[in-house]
């Protein structure tokens, strides 16, 4: 007989049954229990007239909310320090508004986000920084809370359709997420038509989420196409800002075109090495270049060398403070949102051929065995020789004669060495899947292909990195005491999702050890090494980027896991990332002594940078789905094969082939109830005992494309190898 839990004196005392029942049903928000269900399930030593007595207690108390039969379940809603029994504490993030209408609360105070069930997120929308109140309760792996201020608003503007009605106009927005209509009264609608598309300033945001939003119309967008709608109306959900202030391009107008003798003579002069870029074939914007010169003793010099950005864009400046808030350049799949106007990007610090460029050099010397014989860091000047495309670079490493050639070999079988070394010691393999469209002159899609990664990216890509983490550890290494510096760090994959995961992958036949960090590594690469042989082993690699921390900037230094590199930065794309900005700043800053700016203003920037990063993504991501689901308008009733991609109450998502769009099968459209476990790696059918799960092969038929929804409907026709 097991026994049961006593506490002193025998019998559990009133406060240890409310701590008990605390710790269990907050760790279980979702369950409902009575006192003869817990008494069972928590083996309590206590009657049914103590048990229910602590549970009404603490239902007064705010900690509990009662529901049909006696059951009592964990409740928020009235959560403070005055009436409960729970210690709280008050944090500051960013709301991630999911499509039931909670909420996960990112901050960097909470290893894990925070959830905020629908009714408790107090009308904040997505990417507002708010306050969230949590409960203290030991035990519990993942925090619930609820909104209790709104610090500041993300949407300051929205895109939409006007509708004018009798007292007033509003503004229907067009968003990725969900967005209440702005009012405009009709003093302020001048002489704009019923239903044209314009762009209104949030003006008055009301007391709460029932009260009317208001406020003005800036800009009427005449003869836009609905695609230029509709990627428009993506940046301005995500909070970027098409175009510039003119205070912004008045500044670029009076920067000098002219490299003077001067400033030549303060840099290294790279213009008689063999130097070129390798970009892809659309590129307008040039940010990185490679040289290389040989020795007569068989040594190599490797040049990694970088638009120098902040010798045109000084500190505090318009442009400057314009670039920070932008912090990253945006790319939609029909058009970029630049971080820097076109004349720095395209032009004045682009390494064009044929031109003198000023640039950030990192120089490493290597033997004939391609081992590091030195290195030089520092401002220099540079005369691009050539500009490939991937496609030309590839011709000439698959064995086709050309420009360079020599040069260009030499850099892959170096790349190859890097990649080999980086790989045993346990930098991660995993490439996830892109996918690019040609469209027409409309910018609608007619093809959709997948993009291939052959050794002329990876080639540019490696010597990427190796500048990266040379930076990064000449910083970190130059003095005992802390240089503070912007690290591009990537934390450990989060345990729960590895178990869940390894368990999953565990059925397929495959040993994930998740016992270290460097075997979990070791354990992923050879399933990636699989996956090129086993189709049904490739579909766990997303599942497995899932698993994985996202990489961030910040001032503490915890090395980049997904790399396996102690020192890492970004140093390489000053052109469209501000973080390179700030390395740059620091570097050269530090490169003859010793200077320090204040850690806590870099890591608020480097928090900045991080979140304008996430949007970048979200935008990014969207204009993709938009293609995907235009792709798909006038398929109705096609098939097409595809894989369970997502598993929700609702139904199965499914990605297709070869578009990469993905649908959703209702499960209300299916011929049994399914049972979705925690996990959500697999949905089993109540009757027949079926799973299928996560990555499974279907074929599924095009009932519905909705493209303002950008949501697919798709019928369930076949799966594949039910296990």
């Amino acid at each position: 007989m097991t026994k049961k839990k006593k506490g002193r004196g025998g019998k559990t005392s009133s406060a240890q049954l409310k701590k008990i029942i605390i710790s269990f049903l907050s760790s279980k928000p979702n369950k409902r229990y009575n006192a003869k269900q817990l008494i069972r399930k928590l083996k309590l030593n206590a009657s049914k007239d103590a048990v229910h007595h602590a549970l009404e207690q603490l239902e007064q108390e705010g900690v509990l909310y009662k529901i049909a039969d006696d059951k009592f379940k964990w409740d928020i809603k009235n959560l403070n320090t005055k009436n409960t029994s729970i210690p709280v504490k008050k944090l500051e993030g960013r709301v991630d508004l999911i499509r039931s209408g909670a909420a996960y609360i990112i901050t960097p105070d909470s290893e894990v986000d925070i959830y905020v069930p629908a009714k408790f997120t107090m009308g904040a929308y997505d990417g507002d920084t708010v306050q969230v109140t949590v409960p203290m309760v030991s035990g519990r792996r993942k925090p619930e809370g609820k909104i209790t201020k709104i610090i500041q608003r993300k949407t300051t503007q929205v895109l939409g359709k006007l509708k004018i009605f009798p007292k007033y106009g509003s503004v229907l927005p067009i968003s990725e997420k969900k967005f209440p209509e702005v009012h405009i009264a009709i003093r302020d609608l001048g002489d704009v038509e019923d239903n044209a598309y314009v762009v209104a300033d949030i003006t008055d945001w009301g007391v709460n989420q029932n009260k009317a939003i208001w406020g003005k119309i800036s800009k009427v967008l005449e003869e836009a196409s609905e695609n230029d709608i509709a990627m428009q109306s993506i940046v301005f959900s995500t909070g970027f800002e098409i175009g510039f202030p003119p205070e912004v391009i008045a500044e670029c107008e009076k920067i000098s075109h002219t490299i003077t003798e001067e400033e030549i003579n303060k840099r290294r002069d790279f213009r008689g090495v063999a130097t070129f870029t390798i970009d892809p074939l659309t590129a307008k914007d040039f940010d990185d270049a490679l040289s290389v010169e040989y020795f007569e003793d068989g040594s190599m010099e490797v040049g990694v060398h970088i638009a120098d950005v902040t010798h045109y864009m000084k500190k505090g400046t318009a442009l400057d403070k314009e670039a920070f808030d932008r912090s990253t350049s945006v790319y939609l799949v029909d058009r970029v949102i630049p971080m820097l106007p076109e004349v720095l990007s395209n032009d004045l610090c682009s390494l064009n051929p044929e031109e003198d460029k000023l640039v950030f050099t990192v120089a490493i010397k290597f033997n004939k065995d391609f081992r590091v014989m030195d290195k030089w860091i520092g401002r220099s000047v540079i005369h691009s020789d050539k500009r490939f495309t991937y496609e030309e670079a590839q011709e000439i490493l698959e064995g086709s004669n050309g420009p360079f050639s020599k040069e260009l070999l030499d850099l892959n079988r170096l790349a190859h060495r890097l990649r080999k070394k980086r790989y045993k010691y346990g930098s991660i393999a995993f490439e996830s899947k892109e996918v690019y469209f040609e469209l027409d002159d409309q910018a609608k899609p007619i093809a959709v292909h997948s993009k291939e990664r052959k050794d002329a990216h990876m080639l540019v890509e490696d010597f990427m990195l190796l500048a990266n983490r040379v930076v990064a550890q000449y910083i970190a290494k130059k003095s005992k005491a802390e240089i503070p510096f912007v690290y591009r760090v990537h934390d450990v994959p989060d345990p729960d999702r590895l178990a869940d995961f390894a368990a999953f992958a565990r059925e397929l036949g495959i040993d994930i050890k998740v016992d270290t960090p460097k075997n979990v590594a070791k354990s992923l690469n050879a399933m990636s090494e699989m996956a090129e042989e086993n189709p049904l082993v490739k579909l766990l690699e997303p599942l497995a980027i899932r698993t994985m921390a996202k990489a961030i900037y910040t001032t503490d230094n915890i090395g980049h896991y997904g790399l396996a590199f102690d020192y890492y930065s970004h140093f390489t794309s000053p052109i469209r990332r501000y973080a390179d900005v700030l390395v740059h700043r620091i570097l050269f800053d530090n490169l003859t002594q010793e200077t320090r700016v204040k850690k806590e203003d870099l890591e608020i920037k480097c928090n900045h940078i991080s979140s304008q990063e996430r949007k970048a993504t979200e935008a990014e991501r969207a204009s993709i789905k938009y293609k995907q689901v235009e792709y798909m308008m006038g398929r109705e009733g096609e098939e097409f094969s595809g894989y369970v991609s997502g598993i929700i109450d609702r139904g199965l998502f499914i990605l297709m082939e070869p578009s990469h769009a993905e649908g959703m099968v209702s499960f209300a459209q299916m011929d049994e109830p399914y049972v979705i476990p925690e996990s959500r790696l697999w949905a089993e059918g109540k009757r027949s005992g079926q799973k299928i799960k996560m990555g499974q092969h279907v074929k599924v038929k095009v009932l519905e494309v909705n493209l303002d929804l950008k949501q697919i409907e798709l019928e369930l026709i076949e799966v594949v190898d039910i296990q």
